[in-house]
């Protein structure tokens, strides 16, 4: 029961999060595409891992971060307005790198050599 709890409530901190974006003043979050991949919260609730992924690659991701670290209490804010909890967790903004690495494997697959096709199994008039 109290992990379904705690799944619930990341969700509910990765939706607010997310809907804060748009508000926050910081250049370095407001002037790229930010994404709140997900949202990990700790079982004693105290601590939530946020991971943000920006389009550019990862040098703008780390900035996005910097950005969103540097306005984690109006994002504490925003959480405690809408989600119910006794204590606002501890803000951990982590880039995630995963779209990149999805990219990556796409172009990989991509290169690779197309098998042959062998007809000379299939002769149409042979069929007695």
């Amino acid at each position: 029961m109290a992990n379904f709890n705690i799944k619930r409530l990341s969700e509910g901190i990765r939706r607010e999060i997310s809907a804060a974006v748009s508000g926050v003043k910081d250049p370095r979050v407001s002037k790229n595409f930010v994404t709140v991949t997900r949202c990990e919260l700790t079982n004693d609730m105290s601590y939530c891992k946020v991971w943000v992924a920006c389009l550019g690659g990862s040098e703008v991701t780390d900035k996005a971060v910097e950005g969103m670290t540097a306005a984690s209490g109006y994002f504490k804010k925003q959480i405690a307005s809408t989600v119910r909890m006794r204590k606002i967790p501890e803000l951990i903004f982590q880039p995630d790198n995963s779209l990149e690495y999805s990219e990556h494997i796409e172009d990989i697959i991509a290169h690779l050599p197309k098998p042959a096709e062998d007809n000379s199994d299939k002769e149409d008039g042979d069929e007695d």
